[in-house]
């Protein structure tokens, strides 16, 4: 049994907790949190061991949160610790897990140089097998190494320009915005999205905008895409179909929007409304000569999930990706083909 520790239970440390105690081959040592609020008190009463900063436990009692002890405690017992910090704090915990002798995952707001490797299990598992550390790619670019990772067994690509309409926060972030406004994420282009699948893709020739919207439930990419030989759409609806964490969305089903693709989430009885697969618009997918033409939605909160938990055996040397991708799709219920 590999054992994990997740420092951080937010809104990606603690879907990939559920996702590890749901793992055949993996244990949960615990989670760590800074502040009692209500994702403590949840942790708490599902079960997990919770730890906590030195200078936080005072606060914990106070709140009358158990917990099980200090952050260093949870590393030293684990075999890998994944890191699901803020944006720019896991670079700074990086020192104390090296210096514990620690494997871990960062995410993609970090730095890629935090790690040995940038990951997408599609694309680029072997990479991963055996490393020290492991940034797993943000969510919007684990949208797009998905598709084109997918894309570049049928046809090596050439050339890639996409569109990003981002939500604009995650559900439970109330303080953000906008509420009525549309912004260019940033003014300038390429988008930072480009340069982070540079970092797995590193000869793509791929430019991206991107511009926040105000929802919060996924992110839709729009992609041109060049190949180096001319395909049918038939050819990609066929690899698309056959490919692990892509479902397409078919207008059959009257499935059209976000709202209604989350819908579907809820009525699969998915934990927390996850949706691990992208969900290609399947009348979206177009082909023109080499130009293959698609749009897809991203649920931000949950599509890394599947990557962190094949991440975790990489680290660990477990070197067939098929097989740990099989394993976690198993385990979590990822589905194959269609949405609907």
């Amino acid at each position: 049994m590999i054992k994990v520790a997740v420092n951080g239970y937010g809104t990606i440390g603690k879907r990939v907790a559920s996702a590890i105690l749901a793992q055949p081959d993996m244990s949960l040592i615990g989670v760590s949190k800074t502040s009692p609020n209500y994702e403590a008190y949840q942790a708490q009463k599902m079960g997990m061991s919770l730890y906590v900063t030195k200078e936080s436990a005072k606060e914990f009692e106070e709140a009358g949160i158990k917990v099980k002890g200090v952050l260093e405690d949870m590393i030293r017992e684990a075999d890998v610790v994944v890191d699901a910090t803020p944006n720019g704090v896991g670079a700074q915990y990086k020192q104390i897990y090296s210096s514990m002798g620690k494997r871990a995952l960062f995410q993609g707001g970090e730095k890629a140089n935090v790690a040995d490797v940038s990951f997408s299990a599609l694309c680029n598992y072997d990479e991963a097998v055996d490393k020290k550390f492991v940034r797993v790619v943000s969510c919007n670019t684990t949208g797009l190494l998905r598709t084109l990772c997918t894309l570049n067994k049928m046809s090596k690509i050439t050339k890639v320009r996409g569109t990003i309409v981002r939500r604009a926060a995650d559900p439970k972030e109330v303080k953000k915005g906008p509420i009525n406004s549309l912004i260019p994420d940033p003014a300038s282009i390429p988008s930072h999205h480009a340069k982070d699948v540079n970092t797995v893709l590193k000869d793509l020739d791929i430019v991206t905008m991107a511009v926040i919207a105000p929802t919060t439930l996924m992110h839709v990419h729009m992609l041109d895409i060049t190949v180096s030989t001319s395909v049918t759409r038939e050819d990609v609806l066929s690899v698309m179909k056959s490919t692990p964490r892509i479902l397409l969305a078919s207008s059959k089903s009257k499935v059209g929007s976000t709202a209604e693709i989350v819908e579907v989430a809820r009525d699969m009885g998915r934990n927390r409304n996850d949706l691990y697969e992208l969900i290609i618009f399947e009348d979206s997918i177009s082909v023109k000569g080499n130009e293959v033409f698609l749009m897809y939605a991203v649920h931000q909160e949950s599509i890394v999930v599947p990557e962190n938990i094949d991440a975790i055996r990489a680290v660990s040397g477990f070197s067939d990706g098929r097989k740990s991708m099989e394993i976690t799709n198993t385990s979590m219920g990822i589905r194959t083909g269609y949405l609907v």
